[in-house]
């Protein structure tokens, strides 16, 4: 399979790319934009790999991108690029606009010519997945669980900018009858996640001996998805996955903010004890609450079950010391991004 994937420099997009090739020998045309989340070290390794390709670029640029798809001819796109931080884009919503919006009507654009001079005569030979997030459901209540057919309501600019590319997607599909798939997943973790996150940030916050900021009271809650499981479920929704659909990926892992941070300071009490403190719990400093905050997301991911056999395989306890223990080991990936301004003011 060739598959074409926009934004896979970024932390789940380079995690997919390498599975891609490891596991399923794959070959991939990976197509960023080298924004502040992305890092060309994640894929460094598969430089002189012949299964995988490069081009940088940004998906609002529909010529380039067709340009492209017509001498690479993938039978597959999937669409990681994104802005995807929600404290960023209450600080400056366009680019969330320009990216998330514009970015994917340029490249449903350039996607919808090339597929319909290449595969309109067998729409089964080609899918174009559209990753997308729980968020744009808005917020839960303590009861409850997100379904595929659960009504929009976004709270951010973030969240209100995939929910529009999602509207995007489903409408090409519905009015042009492009083959197009919806995912929206749960809060995903693991290694390559860019350190302005919540689990990266904890994490290199208590090895350098840093507040450990966390909003509000800590109690809002997410569920949270180990990457290696949410690469696992795109690529059965790319082998098995029916046009037109949308599917929930979630990892059945439901932590709030305080849970998740506590569980960290454990772990690393146990690995890495500080020399200068009794637990790296000390460092939890409680912060004001930033605008719009969720209370609570859920998913149900029956339907991705039932209808692709697809289940997370981790446990947040299992997934979460991997991902502490590849931090611990990959320094030198992270001091860089920590210590430099591309962090702004969320250390």
């Amino acid at each position: 399979m060739k598959i074409f994937v926009t934004g896979g420099l970024g932390f789940i997009g380079s995690n997919f790319i390498s599975m891609q090739i490891d596991k399923h020998k794959n070959e991939i045309l990976n197509f960023d934009k080298l924004t502040y989340a992305a890092n060309v070290n994640n894929l460094l390794k598969y430089k002189k790999n012949k299964l995988y390709n490069f081009v940088q670029g940004d998906i609002v640029d529909s010529k380039k991108i067709l340009k492209i798809l017509n001498s690479y001819k993938p039978d597959c796109i999937i669409n990681f690029a994104a802005e995807s931080h929600v404290d960023r884009s209450i600080d400056g919503p366009k680019e969330f606009i320009n990216t998330n919006i514009i970015g994917t009507y340029e490249l449903l654009n350039a996607t919808l010519k090339y597929y319909e001079l290449n595969y309109k005569e067998n729409e089964n030979q080609f899918r174009f997945i559209h990753v997308s997030t729980d968020e744009v459901y808005g917020s839960l209540g303590k009861q409850g669980y997100f379904k595929e057919n659960t009504p929009y309501n976004p709270s951010s600019p973030y969240s209100a900018s995939k929910a529009s590319s999602d509207h995007l997607v489903r409408a090409w599909n519905l009015t042009f009858n492009l083959p197009t798939i919806i995912t929206n997943c749960s809060n995903n973790y693991g290694p390559f996640q860019f350190p302005e996150k919540l689990i990266p940030l904890m994490i290199i916050n208590c090895i350098k001996h840093n507040n450990l900021p966390i909003y509000g009271d800590g109690k809002n809650i997410r569920d949270w998805l180990y990457v290696a499981d949410h690469c696992d479920a795109l690529y059965s929704v790319i082998l098995n996955g029916k046009n037109g659909e949308t599917y929930n990926i979630g990892g059945n892992q439901e932590k709030n903010n305080l849970e998740i941070v506590s569980a960290i300071c454990k772990i690393l009490d146990d690995k890495i004890p500080s020399n200068k403190i009794d637990s790296y719990k000390e460092l939890i400093t409680f912060v004001k609450d930033r605008p719009g905050h969720d209370f609570r997301y859920a998913i149900d991911a029956s339907k991705i079950k039932k209808h692709l056999n697809w289940s997370p395989r981790y446990t947040f306890e299992d997934g979460i010391k991997k991902t502490i223990d590849w931090y611990i080991k990959y320094k030198d990936w992270w001091k860089n991004l920590y210590s430099s301004e591309r962090l702004g003011n969320l250390k």
